[in-house]
């Protein structure tokens, strides 16, 4: 059997979405039965944040919905490319940042947006929520928890194809399921750049 499929979640600091669609993405994994064959982390484009645990609005989001919430902020580096299949990007100013560091095509080719995996997002940017209330942290949850259990569903369906799920061991038996799944940086404490179209890719299936 392959080693586990594993995804990294990368926001600016790390330490307002990234660890909050780290958090949603394990606890459906682990749901699903799936945990030991998917793994996540998350990361920062820049570092200034490392070592710190998540912004304490964002564990209290998280606990409140019964989510884990221990966390330590790192920065991604162009190494970690090799040793993830997926780079999940919240917004465009992270896909474009990551796709510049990466160092390859092969590897720019692994990052993605996290909301295009969402049929019904209306935008593809999770907004950073660093400089606003409460009120930000939880539109950002209620914009991550459906993208990540479409996540989850591509990444089971690809599994599938692949013959490693039928070795799969799940707390429910039998999983099925079908789904479809852009440098700049904007904050968590950084500046960001505008999106434009030719920034958005069409969403795959």
């Amino acid at each position: 059997m392959r080693s586990p499929y594993r995804v990294c979640f990368v926001c600016s600091g790390n330490i307002c979405r990234s660890p909050m669609a780290e958090s949603v993405f394990r606890a459906r994994v682990e749901e699903a039965g799936l945990d030991g064959l998917i793994e996540a982390d998350s990361a920062g484009t820049g570092g200034w944040h490392a070592g710190d645990e998540a912004d304490p609005r964002t564990v209290a989001v998280l606990a409140r919905q019964g989510y884990g919430t221990e966390h330590s902020a790192r920065q991604f580096r162009p190494g970690d490319f090799a040793e993830r299949d997926l780079v999940i990007a919240l917004d465009a100013g992270h896909q474009r940042h990551l796709r510049r560091l990466a160092p390859s095509g092969e590897a720019a080719d692994k990052v993605r947006l996290l909301l295009s995996y969402d049929p019904k997002a209306t935008q593809l940017d999770v907004p950073d929520p660093y400089y606003g209330g409460n009120a930000g942290f939880d539109e950002c949850l209620e914009m991550i928890e459906p993208a990540a259990e479409a996540l989850l569903d591509a990444i089971r369906t690809e599994l599938r194809e692949r013959g490693d799920l039928d070795d799969a061991k799940t707390k429910s038996g039998d999983v099925s399921s079908d789904a479809a799944s852009n440098d700049g940086v904007s904050s968590d404490g950084d500046t960001s750049e505008s999106l434009t179209t030719d920034d958005i890719p069409a969403r795959q299936p």
